[in-house]
């Protein structure tokens, strides 16, 4: 099912993960919705400027799958409010190139945001959209003492 041109609901609720231990991770109506929103606020309007595919790595996560990969029990993944993004080429360089491309999108069209996290040195670029909470948090992931940690992103 198209969400948007270059979006669907499949890529957005794959998960190698969920597939491998049967988890069920198909959304709800509301979630749906929120996928739409994301995609049509979003990642629509980025995959157009950036003028190349994105690939989603990880969009809507059920609570049972958030669990299953390590989720934070508090992210917007299970709402379907967030995906995890990256370049076709999957390159640092190209993650960065995205990055820069979407950071320029937020800014220059004003456009709300929940967060916007660089993974661990352009591994892939986090993004989410919650209308009701447009925190505009630009965040920086990196491994401390072995856990997720997280600074403002500063460049």
């Amino acid at each position: 099912m198209n969400i948007t041109k270059n979006f669907t609901l499949e890529e957005l609720t794959n998960s190698a993960t969920a597939k491998r231990k049967g988890i069920d991770n198909t959304p709800d109506k509301e979630q749906i919705n929120n996928l739409t929103a994301l995609c049509k606020n979003i990642l629509q309007p980025i995959r157009e400027i950036y003028g190349k595919p994105i690939i989603v790595g990880s969009g809507y996560r059920c609570t049972k799958l958030n669990t299953a990969i390590g989720g934070s029990p508090t992210s917007e993944h299970r709402y379907g409010m967030a995906a995890d993004i990256h370049s076709v080429s999957d390159t640092r360089e190209d993650n960065k190139q995205l990055w820069d491309i979407i950071r320029k999108y937020l800014k220059d069209n004003n456009v709300g945001f929940g967060q916007l996290i660089n993974e661990f040195d352009y591994n892939w670029i986090h993004i989410s959209y919650n209308p009701k909470n447009q925190r505009k948090q630009v965040l920086k992931a990196y491994s401390k003492n072995g856990k997720t940690a997280y600074s403002t992103f500063n460049g």
